[in-house]
């Protein structure tokens, strides 16, 4: 930060202090509760505290992550049973519920440099000094990425940088291709399955994914054991499958995987890759980079490594053999519940998983024992006398690291049952020590903020809304004009958001498949991921660099406890329609100026070929040609979208207004009329849905929030519409606001209904 922008952040926070002196000083108010019923709630609220223990979330994740959890170890399967039993003695109805996946899992894995010189990857990760897991990790599987290709392939290779669309776009304005060869791209830039299957689609015949130090090694931090940073030999496992085509079992796509399931030919799964591919580290990745030649790499490809990056082809070639056990395997859904005593037939629902890639301390242990701790709580309460008023379902999902298996194939089976009672999904997954984040559907943004408002921070310097209000600001401030925007609201007066979600976490397949309103939370902070799905990811690391004494883990039980206890309880469901509205309009209106701004730089771009522009400005050691010519960017009819988003903003402030003057008034609330009411509430995510899905992906349903087909855990918000646009597909426009007009339209319904009922 330059000392003129310190002093601007200076003088803007300064101003902000009485607003959040004001957010923490003043009561949380209850949306959806009724004064008395709020009273009793934040009783129950503080009593649930209470039973919250740091020390035994430290205890479960010590043994939790004591042996290898991958989908099929031993350990897996222990930790699903070690959760059942303390469940039930918790007083919880469970039981696991197992499903069998396609879950491949590699028999012989070979990388070699084989020209201009010869070097065989190690493809290992050694002991760490202070840690103990990593000493002795037997039952780990090697370094691989689930659902690439198998192969026996050797070829040039060529650097991509991240492997992203515009790196592929920057190699072909300088002449370079990777048909037939290897792309060796780094962690970073967009999620991991999105290189290979570019690479793929660029013709290259294998792809090798490493991560460099500039990203989450010595370049961000000191390296473990003194820091977050990645260790030289430490590499990134992962998944691979095209999950924005759909998550879950690659042979069962839209079923529930049982034993008996009719299952797809395995060379018929749309979702997994067509070449083979293999994370290695940088100590493996140096001796290739160092051996090619060709063009300089630009600016922005150039990673940490001590040495001159070139993008090649050649004379780096390397050899790379990737032998697969393609077998089904098992995983264990723990699913427990506490039958509501007024509106049973409701169901409140909470996950998080606890498979990881090897140790798995921090991803997603960390979460799960967070989990746990709520569990516990609750039973507490239950076994004094108290019983929610609806059902509560928690569960511990398996195979999330592959492909979020367990939690779609959950889904899948009980689709119908969901599609009648589900309520709501909150979903957590890592945690460490830091500020909340929070993303979800928008209906939810102001439950979440009530909830953070009412949780002291474990820093004791203020609530948990008013510490991430304050880092949103400062961060915003720093960034670009969106964030600048932002952060100006916030100073304002305006509410801290949510973030949309894309994918990456077990809310997919209820938020986007189901129709089902979900959040997605934990606390974190931005130090790199270093040891991220390695073996490094260790009850010792975590204590030592994470959230030592677990005092995050019990921040994030007060939040998604106090959370889950006001959507059990409330007299009418914590929801709110403005929020949802505010956000659809902002996200047409960005639709809208994405193709302004594509017509106008089409066109700029267009008189640069013509003047020769790009072919002048060209420097001898990065001849860069000119872009490719794009036909000019037609004028486009988002009218009904803006109507459609015009009117649901009228409905929505009916709506929010009814619904606060029964709250305020309840003399009429009966029995009846709460569930008639609650019944509209429920379903109205499940209006967002289109029958066809998104084009090409029909499993992806949502017409608000999805996974983007080339960003994968990043969200795209008005997805047909808008990668409709981004992708220069003007014919589908029409049809793909149709559609997108169809489901605001009846969300507003759903809407205008529930007021009907509040009057």
């Amino acid at each position: 930060m330059t000392p003129l922008t310190a002093r601007f952040v200076a003088c803007l926070v300064a101003a902000a202090v009485p607003a959040v002196a004001a957010f923490a000083a003043s009561a949380p108010t209850m949306q959806g509760f009724t004064a008395a019923s709020a009273e009793k709630e934040s009783a129950l609220e503080a009593r649930f505290d209470a039973g919250l223990s740091a020390k035994e979330m430290k205890g479960w994740l010590e043994r939790m992550s004591s042996a290898p959890n991958q989908v099929g170890s031993p350990h897996d399967k222990a930790n699903a049973e070690f959760m059942l039993e303390e469940f039930k003695k918790w007083g919880w109805d469970a039981s696991i519920e197992t499903f069998y996946v396609l879950y491949p899992t590699p028999k012989r894995e070979l990388l070699e440099l084989v020209a201009p010189n010869h070097y065989r990857a190690t493809l290992t990760e050694p002991p760490v000094a202070g840690d103990r897991s990593s000493q002795h990790p037997v039952g780990a599987l090697p370094p691989y990425n689930v659902y690439g290709a198998d192969g026996d392939v050797t070829g040039e290779v060529v650097y991509v940088n991240y492997g992203m669309p515009s790196d592929y776009k920057a190699l072909e304005r300088r002449g370079v291709s990777v048909k037939g060869r290897i792309a060796l791209a780094r962690y970073g830039g967009g999620w991991r399955g999105l290189k290979p299957k570019l690479a793929y689609e660029h013709g290259a015949i294998g792809c090798l994914i490493y991560s460099d130090p500039k990203d989450d090694g010595y370049g961000a931090a000191d390296i473990y054991p003194a820091g977050a940073g990645r260790p030289a030999m430490s590499l990134q496992r992962g998944s691979v499958a095209d999950m924005p085509i759909y998550s879950g079992d690659p042979l069962t796509p839209g079923i529930g995987a049982t034993k008996d399931a009719p299952r797809l030919k395995r060379e018929d799964a749309k979702t997994i890759l067509k070449i083979p591919v293999l994370p290695i580290s940088y100590a493996d990745a140096r001796p290739i980079l160092e051996s090619l030649k060709g063009l300089r790499a630009p600016a922005n490809f150039r990673g940490g490594l001590p040495f001159s990056y070139h993008l090649g082809p050649g004379p780096a070639k390397v050899h790379l053999v990737i032998e697969s056990d393609w077998s089904l395997r098992p995983v264990y859904d723990v699913i427990a519940k506490l039958k509501g005593s007024e509106f049973p037939d409701e169901w409140v629902i909470r996950g998080n998983h606890h498979d990881g890639w090897v140790f798995g301390a921090s991803d997603p242990l960390s979460g799960n024992v967070s989990m746990m701790g709520e569990m516990k709580a609750i039973g507490a309460l239950a076994a004094q006398g108290w019983r929610p008023r609806r059902t509560l379902v928690y569960a511990s999902w398996d195979g999330e690291e592959a492909g979020l298996l367990g939690s779609t194939e959950w889904v899948e089976t009980h689709a119908d049952e969901l599609a009648q009672h589900a309520v709501v999904y909150l979903n957590s997954d890592s945690n460490s020590s830091g500020f909340l984040y929070a993303g979800g559907s928008h209906s939810l943004q102001r439950l979440v903020a009530e909830v953070a408002g009412g949780v002291n921070d474990p820093s004791g310097s203020a609530t948990v809304l008013a510490r991430t209000r304050a880092d949103s600001i400062i961060e915003g401030l720093e960034g670009d004009g969106d964030g600048q925007r932002e952060a100006h609201e916030l100073l304002t007066g305006g509410e801290l958001a949510l973030g949309p979600l894309g994918s990456g976490s077990d809310f997919t397949p209820f938020l986007q498949h189901a129709g089902i309103a979900s959040l997605n939370l934990g606390f974190g902070d931005n130090e790199p991921g270093g040891v991220y799905h390695s073996i490094y990811d260790s009850f010792d690391h975590y204590i030592k660099v994470e959230d030592p004494e677990l005092a995050y883990g019990v921040a994030l039980a007060e939040v998604a406890g106090h959370t889950m206890l006001r959507l059990a309880d409330a007299d009418l469901l914590p929801l709110r329609a403005q929020e949802f509205a505010s956000t659809v309009n902002r996200y047409v209106e960005e639709i809208d100026a994405l193709a302004e701004h594509m017509r106008v730089q089409t066109r700029d771009t267009g008189q640069l070929i013509d003047e020769h522009i790009f072919e002048l400005g060209s420097q001898h050691l990065d001849p860069v040609g000119p872009p490719p010519r794009e036909a000019p960017v037609p004028f486009l009819n988002f009218a009904p979208l803006k109507n459609a988003a015009a009117a649901l903003t009228t409905s929505a402030k009916t709506f929010d207004e009814r619904y606060a003057a029964t709250i305020a008034a309840p003399a009429g609330l009966t029995h009846e009329r709460l569930a008639a009411v609650n019944a509209e509430l429920r379903r109205a995510e499940q209006a967002l849905l289109s029958a066809d899905g998104l084009p090409g992906r029909g499993w992806y349903r949502h017409m608000v929030y999805a996974p983007g087909l080339h960003t994968g855990y990043g969200a795209k918000t008005l997805p047909a519409v808008r990668e409709a646009v981004e992708e220069r597909h003007w014919a589908e426009v029409p049809t793909d606001v149709t559609a997108t007009t169809a489901a605001l339209e009846a969300y507003r319904a759903v809407l205008e209904a529930a007021t009907a009922k509040l009057q």
